[in-house]
């Protein structure tokens, strides 16, 4: 009895001291300050196992069917100023998080989304955002189909020069298909413009 007694003592003692760190506001939350290691750990533990357990009912599309075109406009709209692109090592988003996203550029970061269970992850944490990351939830706004087509285009990132990547990522509308030129271009001197 003295031994449960002792247990609950010490669980209550340690809540109420958690409780007091808590409320007290000497814990840092800038992402300019780095966790200690022991809580980096600790979360991207618990971040990666729970990521892993979400998502391992995911059924995977033969990504090689995939568009990897509409994938790459979505993903330079909405990815690229954290995880990056050919020939960009940082920019003001990617350096100012913490912590910092993965460099999709990095054959060695993406290697992890090839496998099958690493593309059911990349899909769920897409479609449903990593809560106090900075990574938001795309499922909101996009389909499944779009988010499978940028899991597919992450996936061969790494393999992608400048030229290549721009090429991926320009996203063609309908407007841009139907224009047309009526007319002479005069690009003169002293009269530059169109002429219609």
């Amino acid at each position: 009895m003295k031994f449960l007694l002792g247990v609950l003592l010490t669980v209550f003692v340690a809540i109420v001291g958690i409780f007091i760190v808590v409320t007290s506001g000497v814990i840092n939350i800038g992402a300019d300050q780095e966790h200690s290691p022991m809580m980096f750990s600790f979360l991207e533990t618990a971040r990666n196992r729970s990521i892993a357990n979400a998502s391992k009912d995911i059924v995977v599309p033969d990504l090689e069917k995939v568009d990897i075109i509409s994938g790459g406009a979505d993903y330079k709209d909405m990815c690229a100023g954290c995880h990056l692109s050919p020939g960009v090592a940082q920019t003001d988003f990617s350096e100012g998080l913490y912590p910092k996203p993965p460099n999709f550029t990095k054959a060695d970061i993406v290697k992890r989304y090839q496998t099958e269970d690493g593309a059911k992850q990349g899909f769920w944490a897409i479609k449903h955002g990593i809560m106090a990351s900075g990574m938001p939830t795309w499922g909101a706004s996009h389909d499944d189909a779009r988010m499978w087509a940028m899991v597919a285009f992450i996936r061969s990132l790494p393999e992608l020069d400048e030229a290549q990547y721009t090429m991926l990522t320009t996203r063609i509308d309908g407007d841009m298909m139907d224009m047309s030129f009526d007319g002479d271009m005069n690009m003169s001197d002293d009269e530059s413009g169109m002429q219609h």
